[in-house]
Parts: structure tokens; C-alpha cells; sequence
């Protein structure tokens, strides 16, 4: 079980302001996924071997060809705001 302040804690941590509202529903939700976690340790998983995929379907990836990549102008074109050629970010850290 999570607490109200723990989530709290872990807003502050994460520098995000939620309202009393999405605190109380965050808690709810981490509770039911914790709960669900605790639920997955009853499986009996004695004799399973260990697996890393589902199923044994290979990953099909193009092949990796060299191409010509955009211009800067070209990248540049969709951002709201570039400074010396670069994109403009707004300051996320205070």
C-alpha cells in the first residue's frame, strides 16, 4: 500500500505539482499496480525456465542504408523558436 505522502514525495522529487484531486487518484492507481505486483509473486513459476520473448518471431529491421539527412533549416523549420541554429527550449529545472 502507498501513502498520499509518499506520492507526494515522489511528486516532489520529480519537480511535478499535481492538485489534491490527481494526488488521491495517483495513490489509488500505485496502490491497485502494487497490488497487482504482490498478486504476480503467488504464481507458481517453480519449473519454468526462464524466457526472454513470447514468441519466436525475429525482429525484421530494414537495412541500414546511408542517406541524406535534412538540412538544418529543414529541421529547424517546425520548431516555435531556434537560437544560433539550434532549437529553443523553455527551461524545465529550476
Amino acid at each position: 500500500m502507498i501513502t498520499k505522502e509518499q506520492v507526494e514525495h515522489m511528486a516532489s522529487l520529480a519537480k511535478l505539482k499535481f492538485s489534491e484531486e490527481e494526488i488521491d487518484e495517483f495513490t489509488h492507481k500505485f496502490s491497485e499496480v502494487l497490488n497487482y505486483v504482490e498478486k504476480l509473486n503467488e504464481v507458481n513459476i517453480e519449473n519454468v525456465e526462464p524466457t526472454y520473448g513470447v514468441n519466436s518471431h525475429t525482429q525484421v529491421l530494414r537495412e541500414d542504408v546511408v542517406q541524406e539527412g535534412l538540412s538544418r533549416q529543414e529541421v529547424l523549420q517546425n520548431t516555435k523558436e531556434d537560437q544560433y541554429g539550434y532549437f529553443k527550449l523553455l527551461k524545465i529545472v529550476e
